[in-house]
């Protein structure tokens, strides 16, 4: 027998910027689908759905499968939630040659910035990596007080997890050799924090921030770096998985990306036909006045003022 895909509420989210106006909830199944399978194209089975559940998010489905997947869903109702490029780093070919294949802008600013923090903290950079139990313990009572004070905590609810059984999976993932961590220290301060599960051959961006009171020195940058440079130096990984969504680091660290989108996959009843027409709705007019913000040279203004700083 079939067992039927375990479904969670689902914001449903009309957004501005990383403000939630108002949101509606939507018992979704996930599924998700691997960097391998988004570079290959494959399309996932969609198993049987709980009685109460509304439908499915599939994410990181290539775009030029779009078709294809709603055809397989046997007539479902369809609406992207975002679309985005999944961006991975190769490692073939080690740290210098994919340093060099940055643009010379990126490998000047990224020096620039390394050392500028170097010299904050009396000429050398202080990057801690750690890997054991008993390092991620310490790393994680670190890392959260810093996460405690970014802005993807304090509006969206996106940073570091503290919740039990975060903290029992990275225990035992430690102990089974597949995580990876990093804290940057700033005159002997936490800055910055990258957290990296390790599945397979492929290691996964899951989980970064940064301490806002260092927003000038670019601290994340400094340490997705140098991060990078042990990764490349391990010889043990594929690639590096930046995970679903955009981000300007994402495509400069990059050595490839699969476009994709996030697709939903609902009941065709009433209700998910007016929630999905309201809410595409008001994402055409956001994406609009977006437009006209930025037409009119005042995006780095409302980005200050939705993040509210």
């Amino acid at each position: 027998m079939t067992v039927a895909l375990p479904a969670r509420p689902v914001p449903l989210k009309f957004e501005v910027g990383a403000r939630t106006l108002i949101a509606i909830s939507r018992s979704l199944a996930r599924v998700p689908l691997t960097l391998d399978d988004a570079r290959e194209g494959r399309l996932p089975q969609l198993p049987p759905l709980e009685r109460e559940a509304h439908g499915y998010t599939v994410t990181s489905l290539p775009q030029d499968r779009q078709a294809a997947m709603v055809y397989a869903s046997g007539g479902m109702l369809p609406f992207v939630r975002q679309r985005y490029t999944r961006y991975f780093t190769d490692f073939a070919g080690g740290f210098d040659a994919w340093f060099e294949g940055l643009s010379s802008n990126a490998r000047q600013s990224l020096r620039r910035k390394a050392k500028k923090i170097a010299a904050e903290s009396g000429g050398d950079l202080d990057i801690r990596a750690f890997r054991t139990p008993e390092e991620l313990e310490a790393f994680h009572d670190v890392a959260r007080r810093i996460s405690l004070r970014t802005y993807q905590e304090r509006l969206m609810g996106s940073g570091l997890p503290d919740s039990a059984e975060f903290l029992h999976e990275m225990v035992t993932q430690a102990a089974a050799d597949q995580v990876r961590a990093w804290l940057l220290y700033i005159a002997g301060e936490p800055a910055a924090y990258l957290y990296c599960p390790v599945v397979g051959d492929t290691v996964i961006y899951a989980h970064v921030g940064h301490d806002p009171a260092f927003n000038d020195l670019s601290p994340g940058q400094v340490l997705q770096l140098e991060a990078m440079r042990d990764l490349f130096e391990e010889q043990r990984y594929a690639r590096f998985d930046f995970t679903e969504g955009e981000g300007q680091h994402k495509r400069q660290f990059s050595t490839g990306g699969v476009e994709c989108v996030d697709l939903l996959l609902l009941r065709p009843s009433l209700m998910n036909r007016l929630t999905t027409l309201a809410l595409g709705g008001f994402n055409r007019t956001v994406a609009l006045g977006k437009k006209a913000v930025n037409a009119a040279g005042l995006g780095k203004l409302a980005k200050k003022v939705r993040r509210g700083s």
